[in-house]
């Protein structure tokens, strides 16, 4: 996906999915390059998740306090209309994020091979390595900073297995139910 520079010079930012597809989206997943300190944009009514793919991590404040958010931390879930200003801890970061209003949604880190299988009406994975998803009987290779997505997710456990052993950040499980959905527990 093409990098889309920041209005403040910052960074810029790749829009991954985002659903629905036309109007005003519900779901958004974004990578983004941060590359100097600078504030987080608003998003009012967003419920967001953010983690530091690569990169020390960053230093972010808001008004009751400073959050790190490091590399290899759990994703941050924090109110997207909060705005923090965003200071760098040692040199640039890449990040995922994922936002959405008006429903229910997750990211978590996978762990290698276990089964993932939480009841969302929307599934993800972002790769942070390459490595072999299976889930629903069909098994796919991916590489290193891929969104393998299915927005009509059945019941059944996903799983990632990367392809280094040794990958402690080997990716992101996304899940999304609309807040008109309803989705059996599994």
């Amino acid at each position: 996906m093409p990098a889309q520079p920041w209005r403040n010079g910052g960074g810029s930012t790749r829009e991954l999915l985002a659903w629905p597809p036309a109007g005003n989206w519900s779901l958004r997943i974004s990578m983004a390059d941060i590359s100097a300190d600078g504030p987080f944009s608003a998003f009012p009514g967003i419920e967001r998740w953010f983690a530091v793919l690569t990169g020390a991590g960053v230093a972010l404040a808001f008004p009751e306090g400073e959050r790190r958010v490091l590399g290899g931390d759990p994703p941050f879930r924090f109110d997207g209309g909060a705005a923090p200003g965003c200071r760098l801890l040692d040199g640039p970061t890449r990040d995922l994020n994922l936002m959405q209003r008006g429903g229910r949604a997750t990211m978590r880190r996978t762990e290698a091979g276990r089964a993932w299988d939480e009841g969302f009406a929307m599934r993800g994975l972002f790769t942070v390595v390459p490595g072999r998803w299976a889930g629903g009987g069909a098994v796919r290779a991916l590489e290193a900073h891929a969104l393998l997505w299915d927005d009509a997710a059945g019941p059944g456990g996903w799983a990632f297995v990367p392809d280094a052993r040794d990958a402690a950040a080997a990716g992101w499980w996304l899940g999304f139910t609309p807040g008109n959905v309803s989705v059996p527990v599994q």
